[in-house]
């Protein structure tokens, strides 16, 4: 299963290009991806326009502490979990809130909520 679909793509990338005009645009995260051995998970919400691979969103990697910032996607495809399950989509995960509610609200909680 490929980490994104091409709508999810052109939906990230275009958060990106927004995101470069304007530091405080707040976009609802497009994609959740997650390893379902190891509790990690990724909320994605932007793509770098340059490159095509540089995510920006939400990252839990299970240790308690929540953030924002940047991951590879060709990184994540190269993941492989405990019991050698790779990192998946989540294919029913629809965003309801914006990206920095779902930061502050993970960072209360010490994981990522929904």
């Amino acid at each position: 299963m490929s980490l994104l679909t091409d709508a999810q793509r052109m939906q990230l990338l275009a958060n990106g290009r927004a995101r470069a005009d304007d530091a405080a645009f707040d976009p609802m995260p497009v994609v959740r991806l997650f390893t379902p051995d190891a509790h990690a998970t990724w909320l994605l919400a932007a793509l770098d326009p340059g490159d095509g691979d540089t995510a920006y969103g939400l990252i839990d990697v299970g240790i308690g502490i929540p953030e924002l910032g940047y991951v590879r996607l060709s990184e994540l495809s190269s993941i492989i979990g405990p019991h050698e399950r790779p990192v998946m989509r989540d294919l029913y995960f629809q965003a309801t809130r914006t990206l920095s509610a779902y930061a502050r609200l993970a960072m209360d909680n010490g994981s990522i909520v929904d």
